[in-house]
Protein backbone atom coordinates (compact mmCIF):
# COMPACT_ATOMS: atom_id res chain seq x y z
CA UNK A 1 0.00 0.00 0.00
CA UNK A 2 1.28 3.46 -0.85
CA UNK A 3 0.99 6.26 1.69
CA UNK A 4 -1.89 7.67 -0.36
CA UNK A 5 -3.67 4.30 -0.33
CA UNK A 6 -3.29 4.15 3.45
CA UNK A 7 -4.74 7.63 3.88
CA UNK A 8 -7.75 6.61 1.79
CA UNK A 9 -8.48 3.78 4.23
CA UNK A 10 -9.04 6.38 6.97
CA UNK A 11 -12.05 7.86 5.17
CA UNK A 12 -15.70 6.83 5.21
CA UNK A 13 -17.67 8.98 2.79
CA UNK A 14 -21.25 9.67 1.84
CA UNK A 15 -22.50 10.58 -1.63
CA UNK A 16 -25.59 11.76 -3.48
CA UNK A 17 -27.68 9.57 -5.77
CA UNK A 18 -28.91 5.99 -5.86
CA UNK A 19 -26.41 4.39 -8.24
CA UNK A 20 -22.69 4.22 -8.95
CA UNK A 21 -22.29 6.99 -11.50
CA UNK A 22 -19.07 7.33 -13.53
CA UNK A 23 -18.21 10.33 -11.34
CA UNK A 24 -18.64 8.34 -8.09
CA UNK A 25 -16.70 5.38 -9.50
CA UNK A 26 -13.88 7.72 -10.52
CA UNK A 27 -13.80 9.30 -7.05
CA UNK A 28 -13.61 5.92 -5.28
CA UNK A 29 -10.89 4.68 -7.63
CA UNK A 30 -8.82 7.85 -7.19
CA UNK A 31 -9.10 8.38 -3.42
CA UNK A 32 -9.69 4.74 -2.37
CA UNK A 33 -11.80 5.43 0.74
CA UNK A 34 -11.97 2.60 3.24
CA UNK A 35 -15.73 2.84 3.48
CA UNK A 36 -18.98 4.50 2.46
CA UNK A 37 -22.08 5.39 4.44
CA UNK A 38 -25.59 5.07 3.03
CA UNK A 39 -28.58 7.31 3.83
CA UNK A 40 -32.24 7.29 2.84
CA UNK A 41 -31.32 9.53 -0.11
CA UNK A 42 -29.30 6.63 -1.57
CA UNK A 43 -31.87 3.86 -1.08
CA UNK A 44 -35.02 2.94 -3.01
CA UNK A 45 -35.66 -0.81 -2.77
CA UNK A 46 -34.15 -4.18 -1.95
CA UNK A 47 -33.16 -4.77 -5.58
CA UNK A 48 -31.64 -1.32 -5.98
CA UNK A 49 -29.58 -1.74 -2.78
CA UNK A 50 -28.11 -5.01 -4.07
CA UNK A 51 -27.07 -3.30 -7.32
CA UNK A 52 -25.68 -0.30 -5.42
CA UNK A 53 -23.54 -2.21 -2.90
CA UNK A 54 -22.20 -4.62 -5.54
CA UNK A 55 -21.39 -1.64 -7.73
CA UNK A 56 -19.61 0.17 -4.89
CA UNK A 57 -17.51 -2.90 -4.05
CA UNK A 58 -16.57 -3.33 -7.72
CA UNK A 59 -14.91 0.12 -7.53
CA UNK A 60 -12.65 -1.05 -4.70
CA UNK A 61 -10.97 -4.33 -5.74
CA UNK A 62 -7.83 -3.52 -3.72
CA UNK A 63 -9.69 -3.59 -0.37
CA UNK A 64 -13.36 -4.39 0.29
CA UNK A 65 -15.36 -1.39 1.48
CA UNK A 66 -16.96 -1.01 4.84
CA UNK A 67 -20.54 -0.18 3.77
CA UNK A 68 -22.35 1.35 6.71
CA UNK A 69 -25.77 2.66 7.62
CA UNK A 70 -27.59 4.16 10.63
CA UNK A 71 -30.27 1.55 11.26
CA UNK A 72 -31.08 2.01 14.94
CA UNK A 73 -34.85 1.61 14.61
CA UNK A 74 -37.52 4.22 15.24
CA UNK A 75 -36.78 7.66 13.79
CA UNK A 76 -33.20 6.73 12.87
CA UNK A 77 -33.98 4.19 10.17
CA UNK A 78 -32.55 4.58 6.67
CA UNK A 79 -33.83 1.42 4.96
CA UNK A 80 -36.60 1.76 2.36
CA UNK A 81 -39.88 -0.11 2.06
CA UNK A 82 -39.49 -3.87 1.97
CA UNK A 83 -37.34 -4.23 5.09
CA UNK A 84 -38.27 -4.96 8.71
CA UNK A 85 -38.18 -1.66 10.61
CA UNK A 86 -38.13 -1.95 14.39
CA UNK A 87 -39.43 0.60 16.90
CA UNK A 88 -37.04 2.93 18.77
CA UNK A 89 -34.56 1.62 21.31
CA UNK A 90 -36.33 3.07 24.32
CA UNK A 91 -39.21 0.66 23.69
CA UNK A 92 -36.81 -2.28 23.90
CA UNK A 93 -35.43 -0.67 27.04
CA UNK A 94 -38.88 -0.47 28.61
CA UNK A 95 -39.48 -4.11 27.72
CA UNK A 96 -36.11 -4.74 29.43
CA UNK A 97 -35.55 -7.91 27.41
CA UNK A 98 -32.02 -8.70 26.28
CA UNK A 99 -33.47 -11.60 24.26
CA UNK A 100 -35.72 -9.21 22.35
CA UNK A 101 -32.90 -6.71 21.78
CA UNK A 102 -30.59 -9.47 20.53
CA UNK A 103 -33.26 -10.89 18.22
CA UNK A 104 -34.06 -7.46 16.74
CA UNK A 105 -30.37 -6.73 16.12
CA UNK A 106 -29.79 -10.18 14.61
CA UNK A 107 -32.72 -9.60 12.26
CA UNK A 108 -31.41 -6.19 11.22
CA UNK A 109 -27.98 -7.73 10.60
CA UNK A 110 -29.36 -10.53 8.43
CA UNK A 111 -31.31 -8.06 6.29
CA UNK A 112 -28.34 -5.69 5.99
CA UNK A 113 -25.93 -8.48 5.00
CA UNK A 114 -28.43 -9.72 2.42
CA UNK A 115 -28.17 -6.40 0.58
CA UNK A 116 -24.40 -5.95 1.02
CA UNK A 117 -24.28 -3.67 4.07
CA UNK A 118 -21.66 -4.85 6.55
CA UNK A 119 -21.66 -2.18 9.28
CA UNK A 120 -24.43 -0.66 11.40
CA UNK A 121 -23.90 2.55 13.37
CA UNK A 122 -25.48 1.02 16.45
CA UNK A 123 -25.98 0.44 19.34
CA UNK A 124 -26.59 3.85 20.88
CA UNK A 125 -24.77 3.60 24.23
CA UNK A 126 -25.81 7.05 25.44
CA UNK A 127 -27.80 7.19 28.68
CA UNK A 128 -30.83 9.45 28.21
CA UNK A 129 -30.05 11.32 31.41
CA UNK A 130 -31.19 14.80 30.35
CA UNK A 131 -34.91 15.15 29.53
CA UNK A 132 -34.12 18.32 27.55
CA UNK A 133 -31.81 16.43 25.18
CA UNK A 134 -32.97 17.26 21.63
CA UNK A 135 -30.98 14.59 19.77
CA UNK A 136 -30.89 11.37 21.86
CA UNK A 137 -34.28 10.88 23.56
CA UNK A 138 -35.93 7.64 22.44
CA UNK A 139 -32.80 6.61 20.55
CA UNK A 140 -31.34 5.53 23.91
CA UNK A 141 -32.30 2.27 25.59
CA UNK A 142 -33.08 4.08 28.80
CA UNK A 143 -32.35 6.63 31.48
CA UNK A 144 -30.04 4.43 33.60
CA UNK A 145 -26.64 2.97 32.71
CA UNK A 146 -27.66 -0.56 33.74
CA UNK A 147 -30.41 -0.83 31.11
CA UNK A 148 -28.20 0.75 28.44
CA UNK A 149 -25.35 -1.67 29.27
CA UNK A 150 -27.49 -4.79 29.11
CA UNK A 151 -29.48 -3.98 25.99
CA UNK A 152 -26.60 -2.25 24.26
CA UNK A 153 -24.40 -5.31 24.61
CA UNK A 154 -27.24 -7.62 23.48
CA UNK A 155 -27.68 -5.42 20.39
CA UNK A 156 -23.96 -5.40 19.61
CA UNK A 157 -23.84 -9.19 19.96
CA UNK A 158 -26.87 -9.63 17.69
CA UNK A 159 -25.15 -7.60 14.99
CA UNK A 160 -21.67 -9.06 15.30
CA UNK A 161 -22.81 -12.69 15.65
CA UNK A 162 -24.39 -12.18 12.23
CA UNK A 163 -21.30 -10.63 10.67
CA UNK A 164 -22.25 -6.96 10.79
CA UNK A 165 -19.83 -4.55 12.47
CA UNK A 166 -21.39 -2.92 15.53
CA UNK A 167 -20.49 0.70 16.32
CA UNK A 168 -21.24 1.92 19.83
CA UNK A 169 -21.98 5.63 19.98
CA UNK A 170 -21.43 8.44 20.97
CA UNK A 171 -18.28 8.09 23.11
CA UNK A 172 -17.93 9.14 25.91
CA UNK A 173 -21.69 9.88 26.12
CA UNK A 174 -24.12 12.26 24.41
CA UNK A 175 -27.05 11.75 26.79
CA UNK A 176 -26.51 14.73 29.09
CA UNK A 177 -26.54 17.42 26.41
CA UNK A 178 -29.18 20.07 25.86
CA UNK A 179 -28.24 21.12 22.31
CA UNK A 180 -27.96 19.13 19.08
CA UNK A 181 -24.38 18.67 17.85
CA UNK A 182 -25.69 18.68 14.27
CA UNK A 183 -26.42 22.39 14.87
CA UNK A 184 -23.97 23.60 17.54
CA UNK A 185 -21.30 22.38 19.95
CA UNK A 186 -22.80 20.91 23.15
CA UNK A 187 -20.92 21.47 26.41
CA UNK A 188 -21.23 19.07 29.35
CA UNK A 189 -20.35 20.63 32.70
CA UNK A 190 -20.70 17.41 34.73
CA UNK A 191 -17.89 16.35 37.06
CA UNK A 192 -15.65 13.37 36.28
CA UNK A 193 -17.33 11.52 39.15
CA UNK A 194 -20.79 12.02 37.62
CA UNK A 195 -19.52 10.95 34.18
CA UNK A 196 -18.00 7.80 35.71
CA UNK A 197 -21.31 6.96 37.35
CA UNK A 198 -23.71 7.64 34.48
CA UNK A 199 -22.14 8.16 31.05
CA UNK A 200 -19.09 5.88 31.03
CA UNK A 201 -20.40 2.45 32.17
CA UNK A 202 -21.91 1.42 28.78
CA UNK A 203 -18.67 2.30 26.99
CA UNK A 204 -16.53 0.52 29.56
CA UNK A 205 -18.72 -2.55 29.01
CA UNK A 206 -18.43 -2.19 25.23
CA UNK A 207 -14.64 -2.24 25.50
CA UNK A 208 -14.56 -5.36 27.69
CA UNK A 209 -17.14 -7.18 25.55
CA UNK A 210 -15.43 -6.60 22.23
CA UNK A 211 -17.67 -4.12 20.42
CA UNK A 212 -15.75 -3.81 17.17
CA UNK A 213 -15.97 -0.04 16.73
CA UNK A 214 -16.95 3.11 18.61
CA UNK A 215 -18.07 6.51 17.34
CA UNK A 216 -16.98 9.72 19.03
CA UNK A 217 -19.22 12.54 20.23
CA UNK A 218 -18.80 16.11 19.03
CA UNK A 219 -19.25 17.25 22.63
CA UNK A 220 -17.01 19.30 24.92
CA UNK A 221 -16.62 17.65 28.35
CA UNK A 222 -15.03 20.24 30.61
CA UNK A 223 -14.00 17.64 33.21
CA UNK A 224 -12.04 15.67 30.58
CA UNK A 225 -10.73 18.35 28.23
CA UNK A 226 -11.68 22.01 28.80
CA UNK A 227 -10.78 23.03 25.25
CA UNK A 228 -11.46 20.31 22.66
CA UNK A 229 -14.57 18.23 21.85
CA UNK A 230 -14.10 14.49 22.30
CA UNK A 231 -13.62 13.82 18.57
CA UNK A 232 -10.55 16.07 18.47
CA UNK A 233 -9.20 15.43 21.97
CA UNK A 234 -6.04 13.35 22.56
CA UNK A 235 -6.88 13.44 26.27
CA UNK A 236 -10.20 11.67 25.62
CA UNK A 237 -9.42 9.37 22.67
CA UNK A 238 -5.78 8.43 23.26
CA UNK A 239 -5.28 8.90 27.01
CA UNK A 240 -8.71 7.78 28.22
CA UNK A 241 -10.12 5.40 25.60
CA UNK A 242 -6.91 3.86 24.26
CA UNK A 243 -4.61 3.90 27.29
CA UNK A 244 -6.90 3.86 30.33
CA UNK A 245 -9.69 1.67 28.92
CA UNK A 246 -7.31 -0.34 26.68
CA UNK A 247 -9.57 -0.14 23.62
CA UNK A 248 -7.88 -1.28 20.42
CA UNK A 249 -10.92 -1.46 18.15
CA UNK A 250 -11.69 1.01 15.38
CA UNK A 251 -12.68 4.52 16.46
CA UNK A 252 -14.78 6.58 14.05
CA UNK A 253 -15.55 10.25 14.21
CA UNK A 254 -19.13 11.36 13.99
CA UNK A 255 -19.79 13.30 10.78
CA UNK A 256 -17.15 16.03 10.49
CA UNK A 257 -19.65 18.20 8.59
CA UNK A 258 -21.81 18.73 11.68
CA UNK A 259 -21.95 22.30 12.93
CA UNK A 260 -20.40 21.36 16.28
CA UNK A 261 -17.20 20.90 14.26
CA UNK A 262 -17.31 23.06 11.13
CA UNK A 263 -18.49 26.17 12.97
CA UNK A 264 -15.30 26.02 15.04
CA UNK A 265 -12.76 24.21 12.81
CA UNK A 266 -12.37 23.82 9.08
CA UNK A 267 -12.97 20.28 7.89
CA UNK A 268 -9.29 20.09 6.92
CA UNK A 269 -8.08 21.07 10.41
CA UNK A 270 -10.67 18.81 12.06
CA UNK A 271 -9.61 15.79 9.99
CA UNK A 272 -5.95 16.16 10.97
CA UNK A 273 -6.80 16.85 14.62
CA UNK A 274 -9.06 13.78 14.77
CA UNK A 275 -6.27 11.51 13.53
CA UNK A 276 -3.81 13.05 15.98
CA UNK A 277 -6.38 12.58 18.77
CA UNK A 278 -6.45 8.83 18.07
CA UNK A 279 -9.40 8.35 15.70
CA UNK A 280 -9.04 5.80 12.90
CA UNK A 281 -11.91 6.59 10.52
CA UNK A 282 -12.97 10.07 9.43
CA UNK A 283 -16.67 10.22 8.59
CA UNK A 284 -17.75 12.86 6.05
CA UNK A 285 -21.31 12.20 5.01
CA UNK A 286 -22.21 14.36 2.06
CA UNK A 287 -20.05 17.08 0.53
CA UNK A 288 -17.53 15.85 -2.07
CA UNK A 289 -15.45 19.04 -1.90
CA UNK A 290 -15.06 18.64 1.86
CA UNK A 291 -14.13 14.96 1.45
CA UNK A 292 -11.38 15.87 -1.01
CA UNK A 293 -10.19 18.81 1.10
CA UNK A 294 -9.96 16.63 4.22
CA UNK A 295 -8.08 13.91 2.31
CA UNK A 296 -5.59 16.41 0.97
CA UNK A 297 -5.11 17.94 4.43
CA UNK A 298 -4.33 14.54 5.95
CA UNK A 299 -2.02 13.74 3.03
CA UNK A 300 -0.15 17.00 3.57
CA UNK A 301 0.08 16.32 7.33
CA UNK A 302 1.62 12.91 6.60
CA UNK A 303 4.06 14.38 4.08
CA UNK A 304 5.38 17.01 6.51
CA UNK A 305 5.45 14.60 9.46
CA UNK A 306 2.64 16.12 11.54
CA UNK A 307 1.03 12.68 11.31
CA UNK A 308 3.83 10.14 11.66
CA UNK A 309 4.04 6.96 9.55
CA UNK A 310 3.65 4.96 12.77
CA UNK A 311 0.43 6.79 13.65
CA UNK A 312 -0.97 6.21 10.14
CA UNK A 313 0.00 2.53 10.15
CA UNK A 314 -1.69 1.96 13.50
CA UNK A 315 -5.07 3.05 12.14
CA UNK A 316 -4.60 1.21 8.86
CA UNK A 317 -3.85 -2.00 10.80
CA UNK A 318 -6.98 -1.63 12.96
CA UNK A 319 -9.14 -1.05 9.88
CA UNK A 320 -7.56 -4.04 8.12
CA UNK A 321 -8.27 -6.29 11.12
CA UNK A 322 -11.89 -5.15 11.13
CA UNK A 323 -12.26 -5.85 7.42
CA UNK A 324 -10.57 -9.24 7.72
CA UNK A 325 -13.03 -10.21 10.46
CA UNK A 326 -16.27 -8.95 8.93
CA UNK A 327 -15.87 -8.16 5.23
CA UNK A 328 -13.04 -9.96 3.45
CA UNK A 329 -13.16 -11.65 1.09
CA UNK A 330 -16.09 -9.77 -0.41
CA UNK A 331 -18.71 -11.97 -2.04
CA UNK A 332 -21.32 -10.21 -4.22
CA UNK A 333 -24.88 -10.38 -2.95
CA UNK A 334 -27.78 -11.51 -5.14
CA UNK A 335 -31.27 -10.11 -5.57
CA UNK A 336 -32.82 -13.57 -5.23
CA UNK A 337 -31.18 -14.18 -1.83
CA UNK A 338 -31.95 -10.66 -0.64
CA UNK A 339 -35.64 -10.97 -1.53
CA UNK A 340 -35.88 -14.13 0.57
CA UNK A 341 -34.44 -12.38 3.64
CA UNK A 342 -35.57 -8.74 3.64
CA UNK A 343 -38.95 -8.30 5.33
CA UNK A 344 -39.54 -12.06 5.42
CA UNK A 345 -42.39 -13.61 7.40
CA UNK A 346 -40.16 -14.71 10.30
CA UNK A 347 -38.80 -11.20 10.71
CA UNK A 348 -42.26 -9.64 10.47
CA UNK A 349 -43.44 -12.06 13.15
CA UNK A 350 -40.70 -10.88 15.51
CA UNK A 351 -41.63 -7.26 14.80
CA UNK A 352 -45.26 -8.07 15.57
CA UNK A 353 -44.33 -9.65 18.91
CA UNK A 354 -42.29 -6.56 19.86
CA UNK A 355 -45.20 -4.30 18.90
CA UNK A 356 -47.52 -6.44 21.03
CA UNK A 357 -45.15 -6.00 23.97
CA UNK A 358 -45.37 -2.24 23.36
CA UNK A 359 -49.18 -2.43 23.53
CA UNK A 360 -49.02 -4.38 26.79
CA UNK A 361 -46.65 -1.81 28.26
CA UNK A 362 -49.02 0.99 27.29
CA UNK A 363 -51.94 -0.78 28.94
CA UNK A 364 -49.95 -1.32 32.12
CA UNK A 365 -48.95 2.34 32.17
CA UNK A 366 -52.50 3.61 31.97
CA UNK A 367 -54.32 0.90 33.95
Amino acid sequence: MTSRDKIGQLFMVGFLGTSVTPDLASFIKEYKPGGVILFSRNLESVEQMVDLTNGLQACSPHSPLLISIDQEGGRVSRLPKGFTIFPPCDLLGRCNSTEMAYAAAATIAKELRAVGVNMNMAPVLDVNSNPDNPVIGDRAFGTTPDVVCELGMATAAGLQDNMVVACGKHFPGHGDTSVDSHKELPVVEASRKRLETVEFPPFRRAVTQGVASLMTAHVLYRALDPELPATLSPAIITNFLRQELHYDGVVLTDDLEMHAIIDHYGVEDAAVRAVLAGCDVLLICKDRDREVAAFEAVEQAVEVGTISPERLNLSVARIARLKDRFVAPYKPVTISDAMLVAGCRTHQSLLHSIEQAQVRLSHQKYS
